[in-house]
């Protein structure tokens, strides 16, 4: 099965808006098309608490034709059109849909940030991790969020094969960023969101990318779309996650950016795994 996952930052924007940004990543939606996966996972969103609009529904089933659609979005007393998560799934497919809360501090079980679909085999399940903020405001609710998030996943772990994917806002080691000795104290690279990141891992989760691609410098899911030059000089981060059990691991077939052209800012991420042994 293939499998599609990429932080859109404005679903609106990329389907409605007439920027030059709203043009590339239209681009990268097509490039998305071509590929043809079975589930496509969307991170922020950033629509109401009613979701995508009729216009917006109406697009997506153009592009679309052959997926349905569900999302999770921010909703009282969390930020209004913030955050957000959305899967479009083949058509043929049933999963269970759930809208998981973890009993994260302050507003973050109300941002949407989780979305999971339930199938005979295993879970998908997707996240849109809260940014610990300018000058680290957010780090210790961060914390806690990783902590919870972590026992979800294991919950799932406990019951079958789970595919956890998004953007997990955290590069984990220093390979995972084009400048780690300026960055030490940066959101998404703190001691603190890398070592939430390795527990994570250690409670039964493998990262596919590094598994296939072992040490590979140079490869990132996001560049800084505020430094006009962070994708030309290859700037970048990689914070964008393809994580399954560590019992499928082996069952990886490929765990990939894909190329988004000249667009910065995130990259979608392309899982390619067999699940019918």
């Amino acid at each position: 099965m293939k499998f599609i996952s990429w932080n859109i930052d404005s679903l609106n924007a990329a389907l409605t808006s007439d920027s030059a940004r709203a043009v590339l990543s239209r681009e990268v939606i097509e490039t998305i098309i071509v590929l043809d996966p079975e589930v496509i996972a969307i991170q922020e969103t950033k629509l109401s608490a009613k979701g995508p609009t009729k216009k917006h529904i109406e697009i997506l089933n153009e592009k679309f034709p052959e997926y349905n659609v569900v999302w999770n979005s921010s909703h009282e007393p969390a930020r209004k059109s913030y955050a957000g998560t959305m899967f479009l799934y083949k058509n043929h497919l049933t999963p269970d849909i759930s809208f998981p809360e973890i009993g994260a501090p302050s507003t973050m079980d109300a941002e949407g940030r989780i979305l999971t679909l339930e199938f005979e085999k295993f879970y998908l399940t997707q996240v849109y991790t809260p940014n610990s903020g300018n000058e680290l405001v957010r780090l210790k609710e961060r914390q806690l969020w990783d902590e919870k998030y972590a026992a979800y996943l294991t919950s799932l772990d406990n019951k079958k094969l789970v595919l956890a994917t998004g953007d997990f806002n955290v590069a984990h080691q220093e390979i995972d960023l084009a400048h780690p000795d300026r960055n030490h104290l940066s959101a998404g690279f703190t001691d603190e969101e890398r070592q939430g990141f390795t527990n994570l891992l250690a409670s039964g989760f493998t990262d596919t990318f590094r598994y296939l691609h072992g040490e590979v410098t140079g490869k990132y899911s996001w560049w800084n779309q505020r430094v006009r030059t962070s994708k030309q000089n290859n700037s970048g981060w990689r914070i964008d996650y393809w994580l399954v059990s560590d019992r499928g691991a082996d069952k990886v077939v490929a765990s990939e950016m894909i190329d988004s052209g000249v667009r910065q800012d995130h990259t979608p991420l392309l899982l390619e795994i067999n699940l019918d042994d």
